[in-house]
């Protein structure tokens, strides 16, 4: 492998995206923006050439979540739950993530959320990806 060579494939990439630890609101805020912009990319693929760096985004958010906002490690259908009982939605109240029985199933946990839901959620209750990706379910 050729340093120099790796030095300025990931000069860049950095110029580009910003991809480091997260050390203030400002990155974390811009962070978050390309976790949404890459949600829109991959909409639902479960092969996508960006998902690894969806997770590595993910995972500097959550790094900086877990040092600065204390998030409870609660199952994303938990965290959901939660979110539709403090802003008063029942299953029906969320079409931008899918019909009622969708809801039912999430709320179960019978399904998973995906990207798209995801990012439907995080613009609507204004919180990280984080709190909706389980962390059993990065693990590969």
């Amino acid at each position: 492998m050729n340093m120099n060579d790796l030095q300025n494939v990931w000069q860049e990439f950095n110029r580009a995206t910003h991809i480091s630890t997260i050390r203030n609101e400002k990155h974390y805020t811009e962070m978050v923006s390309l976790a949404d912009s890459l949600t829109e990319v991959i909409g639902n693929a479960k092969k996508h050439p960006l998902l690894d760096l969806f997770d590595l985004v993910c995972e500097l958010i959550r790094a900086y979540d877990a040092e600065h906002y204390a998030v409870p490690d609660a199952p994303a259908r938990e965290v959901l739950r939660f979110l539709m009982d403090q802003h008063g939605l029942g299953q029906s109240d969320l079409p931008e993530v899918g019909n009622q029985s969708v809801i039912s199933m999430l709320l179960s946990g019978a399904r998973q959320l995906n990207v798209r839901q995801i990012q439907a959620l995080t613009a609507r209750f204004h919180v990280s990806p984080n709190v909706f990706i389980d962390k059993a379910e990065t693990l590969h």
